[in-house]
């Protein structure tokens, strides 16, 4: 406004300069003609024009108040809406701090369940609490007390020797088990540790090939022998009590701790005792998160699990295994887009690749994206039973223009991604082979062109898909690869070339065959598709029969669906 303001002054001030040139004109033209009293200087007479633009020049010093107006109301309403947020900040907080409830709240509980167990089993048992005085959100505590008596039963159990034992290892008879409480950022960290025996990891070897869960030559590590307690159902007792050997058991635990957001690790030392690590948020109601773009979708990744955000050149994503260091560590590079079955992270524009860097428990991966947002605090809202039985789903939360963005757990999609390569180049040719009806996709922005061309297609017993452009057809083929493609030219978001290009890049799209159909039929244009590798190139208007042959001959079909 200020702009515009502006502009008309100067605008008002050269049509002054050219109504006062016209009196100058007038009164010469008038002088010519007869005397007059007064010249322009000693009597001023005035135009239409002249008064027209005294009244814009009026108008313009109302429209210059109004704008003073407005920016003093503006300053207003911006004091107004600070003074609005800090109120609504501060309830908030107060709201959060009336779901906190002290952590030593349910420790005579926690004493009694130690208690019976050591009671039952003549052990001696002695809890040790560190920094029970944290808070945490009233949810969380309330569904982390059941695996939490469990782990310590677990203690008890498996742990802890007896007396006698403990006498013949050089120790107290009096076993420890310590509980710690302590805040890192947004998470609470709870460990729950004792000095017993450790984990027997023969025994759990022994009982994971028995399950068939590891084979017997498999080399693992001490951190995956020690996962594989974790496994529903698995249970090292030898005889079944009312504390142990039912096979329900920690698999409980890190499930909770999962759906709670939180993470699990497992630190054993042989005679020395085990430490389970459990990380939590805070609260279950509100949480921070970075928002990242995949293409036009947004996602947003806790910021508990992220460690940083780093850049990687273009061509250090070519490799077969690309890995990012960052503060001492290696993180494997994977692509987000691919993880979540979106088209791959191209970050265009942009000389490097943005990178989120997720940590959670013994996994580092580096994931990238086209976009890091920023970040900001979100309320988590529960997605139901069907869509967070999906892998890597935390939850939803809901922006406020309306839309609503998945909340993504990053390491289950990660984990799932490792078995992924093999099986998908095991499964991916039989998949079109065994299709009874050979799938055409049609990919042409004008609607006209995908209903007539599907329609001969289905005439013919053709399964047809369709696609608006190069976009829409890369997201539909991450579900479903055709047996053949129409494809047109000229297109918004990605053009016929460009899809084509990156179809014969990628090992999973490069065999499907290219019918190029476009009403640009010159030479220059032909060229250009069959260096890209099209199999095909028909012109606009295409005859029925003429685009038939060449899909039958591609297809390798004869024609016997013609009626």
């Amino acid at each position: 406004m200020a702009a515009t303001n502006t502009r008309m002054r100067d605008q008002l001030r050269r049509l002054e300069i050219e109504t006062e040139a016209q009196i100058v004109a007038r009164y010469q033209r008038e002088g010519d003609s007869g005397e007059q009293a007064f010249d322009p200087l000693e009597l001023d007479r005035f135009s239409n024009l002249q008064q027209l633009s005294r009244a814009l020049s009026e108008s313009a010093a109302d429209q210059n108040s109004l704008q003073l107006t407005l920016d003093d109301l503006t300053r207003q309403y911006e004091k107004l809406l600070l003074q609005q947020s800090r109120v609504s900040s501060d309830l908030q907080e107060g709201l959060m701090r009336t779901r906190m409830v002290p952590f030593d709240s349910l420790l005579p509980r926690l004493r009694r369940v130690i208690r019976q167990a050591s009671g039952e089993l003549g052990k001696q048992v002695q809890l040790k609490l560190d920094g029970a005085q944290g808070e945490l959100d009233r949810n969380v505590l309330e569904r982390m007390t059941a695996p939490l008596e469990h782990m310590l039963r677990n203690s008890v159990a498996h742990g802890l020797e007896t007396p006698e034992q403990r006498k013949q290892a050089g120790k107290g008879e009096e076993g420890a088990i310590r509980i710690a409480v302590r805040r890192e950022g947004s998470e609470v960290v709870l460990e729950v540790g004792d000095d017993g025996r450790g984990l027997d990891r023969d025994a759990i070897r022994r009982r994971g090939e028995e399950r068939g869960l590891i084979r017997e030559d498999a080399i693992l590590t001490d951190h995956d022998l020690d996962a594989l307690i974790l496994e529903p159902g698995f249970s090292t007792a030898n005889e079944v009590s009312r504390l142990a050997g039912r096979g329900v058991g920690m698999d409980v635990v890190a499930s909770e701790v999962r759906q709670l957001g939180g993470t699990l690790d497992i630190q054993s030392r042989p005679g020395k005792g085990v430490t389970f690590t459990l990380r939590l948020p805070q609260t279950l109601a509100v949480t921070q998160a970075v928002f990242v773009k995949i293409g036009e979708t947004t996602f947003a990744v806790p910021i508990a699990s992220v460690r940083g955000v780093g850049r990687i050149a273009r061509d250090e994503l070519e490799g077969d295994s690309p890995v990012y260091n960052y503060g001492g560590e290696e993180y494997a590079v994977h692509d987000l887009g691919r993880l979540v079955g979106h088209a791959q992270a191209k970050a265009e524009g942009h000389l490097q690749m943005p990178l989120l860097l997720i940590r959670s428990g013994d996994l580092r991966a580096a994931v990238s994206v086209d976009q890091v947002v920023g970040n900001r605090e979100i309320v988590v809202k529960p997605v139901g039973p069907q869509v967070a039985s999906v892998p890597g789903i935390f939850g939803a939360t809901i922006m406020g223009d309306g839309r609503v963005v998945v909340i993504l757990d990053v390491a289950p999609l990660v984990r799932r991604q490792a078995a992924l390569p093999r099986d998908q180049l095991g499964l991916q040719a039989p998949v079109v082979e065994q299709r009874k009806v050979p799938l055409v996709m049609v990919v042409d922005d004008s609607v006209t062109m995908r209903k007539v061309t599907g329609r001969v297609l289905e005439r013919h017993n053709f399964e047809v898909a369709t696609a608006k452009d190069g976009v829409d057809a890369l997201e539909r083929m991450t579900d479903v690869v055709p047996d053949l493609m129409l494809l047109d030219i000229e297109m918004p978001r990605m053009d016929g070339y460009e899809l084509a290009t990156h179809m014969k890049a990628d090992a999973r799209l490069r065999g499907v065959p290219i019918v190029m159909i476009t009403s640009r039929t010159g030479e220059k244009h032909r060229q250009r598709a069959f260096e890209i590798g099209v199999e095909r190139y028909l012109g606009k208007p295409y005859q029925e029969p003429e685009l038939m042959r060449n899909v039958f001959e591609l297809l390798g079909i004869e024609r016997r669906h013609d009626g």
